[in-house]
């Protein structure tokens, strides 16, 4: 398959050839393991007043070597085949990683979310559902909600996908705690985002005890992130949204502004603008909000010792190399936000077993698990002398190759 050097999925595949060459696999291995299994491209037509408008569904199924594939699906107008492959792909490096029984998926819909009515909404992921339903399932492929998709999302698909199946809570994970969701799952992200952080300073003999940290996002992610750091001891000292950032060294009191919608409301004596607090002088920087917000322009004013991605790609690849010259130590997202699809397979776990766990139970099992992903990706970084981001590719692209191989899929 050829795609243009810019192309999103081309840039993932360049990271598994990297990781293929220093384990030593066979050409032919790397770009089996590359390829996607399926992708599936539908018509959606929406009923838009009294016309019909016809909107492009995505299914891409990555690889199940390692288990049913997994993924989210996103409602956003940039959406095309080229991103939804990329992201796939992505899901099979992050699930194999973490180690669960996962491999990679993503769908999505070519649709601007925000001008969706709800009952367009609802309409359009029934349709997606009917017309993918073949393909879908607790053991072939499991959606997510991603951008412009939500529980209420999932909790449509399910609906849907009973009609046409009967009773499988597991088809699907992200859905609101009332129907079959799992408490701890909401939090995921951002927790296990604040758990690499306290292993990495752990490992890198940094007190977790007043490490400072600045977050940029104060979404789930950025808001969980910032409220378990808290927890555990760390001192966030900025954090930031779309209306701006508030400041304090002496340490911002996270839990008293957690239901906040927007850090507009919120009483500071330092206001500094969204981008800013990504050079503030701090231990740790938590990039939760956009992509690329770390690059050229500001690469070289960042002030933190450490970087942990809660973000997807927050650092460009000119800024990474630079950070990573200057001493800075990056945790890739691949890695860092993982823990969501973490919280997906507790979720379809349950589901599955049709039994709850109480949310200490799902608490515990994150953090440890988390922590036992970041010590090995720290370990083959070590022996390989290689950053953390092509350790994290040489980890999954090694489990994947083994699976794959194991089956015979070869023969």
């Amino acid at each position: 398959m050829t795609h243009s050097s810019s192309s999103a999925f081309a840039e993932v595949n360049q990271k598994v050839a990297q990781a293929g060459e220093i384990l030593s696999l066979k050409a032919g291995l790397i770009s089996a393991i590359s390829s996607c299994e399926r992708e599936v491209v539908i018509s959606i037509p929406l009923r838009r007043n009294d016309d019909v408008e016809v909107l492009t569904g995505y299914r891409v199924q990555h690889s199940s070597a390692r288990g049913p594939r997994k993924g989210g699906i996103r409602f956003h107008q940039d959406v095309d085949l080229d991103e939804v492959r990329a992201l796939a792909s992505l899901m099979t490096w992050k699930t194999a990683l973490i180690d669960v029984p996962f491999g990679g998926a993503k769908g999505g819909v070519a649709v601007d979310a925000s001008k969706l009515t709800s009952i367009e909404k609802e309409e359009i992921i029934r349709r997606w559902t009917r017309s993918l339903v073949h393909v879908l399932g607790h053991h072939r492929d499991i959606p997510a909600p991603d951008m412009g998709t939500d529980s209420r999302t999932m909790a449509w698909l399910m609906d849907e996908f009973h009609r046409l199946e009967g009773f499988q809570p597991a088809c699907v994970t992200g859905k609101p705690v009332e129907l079959f969701g799992a408490p701890g799952r909401e939090e995921a992200t951002g927790r296990g985002v604040a758990r690499i952080a306290a292993a990495t300073l752990e490992r890198n003999n940094v007190k977790v005890h007043g490490a400072t940290v600045a977050i940029q996002g104060f979404g789930n992610v950025g808001r969980y992130a910032a409220l378990v750091c808290q927890e555990l001891g760390m001192k966030v000292i900025a954090i930031s949204d779309v209306s701006g950032g508030i400041v304090d060294l002496k340490g911002i009191d996270i839990q008293a502004i957690f239901t906040h919608k927007t850090l507009e409301d919120v009483q500071s004596d330092e206001r500094i603008g969204a981008a800013e607090v990504l050079e503030v002088k701090c231990d740790v920087l938590i990039p939760a909000a956009l992509g690329g917000v770390i690059n050229e322009g500001n690469m070289n004013r960042i002030n933190a010792g450490f970087i942990i991605e809660g973000a997807n790609q927050p650092i460009t690849a000119t800024a990474d190399i630079e950070l990573r010259a200057q001493g800075v130590l990056i945790v890739p997202d691949i890695l860092a936000n993982s823990g969501g699809v973490m919280g997906s397979y507790f979720e379809w776990t349950q589901n599955i077993q049709e039994f709850s766990w109480p949310i200490d139970k799902f608490r515990r099992e994150l953090d440890v698990r988390m922590e036992k992903a970041f010590i090995n990706t720290h370990e083959v970084s070590k022996k390989y002398s290689i950053d953390l981001r092509t350790a994290a590719f040489v980890v999954s692209v090694g489990r994947v190759a083994e699976a794959f191989e194991m089956r015979g899929s070869l023969v």
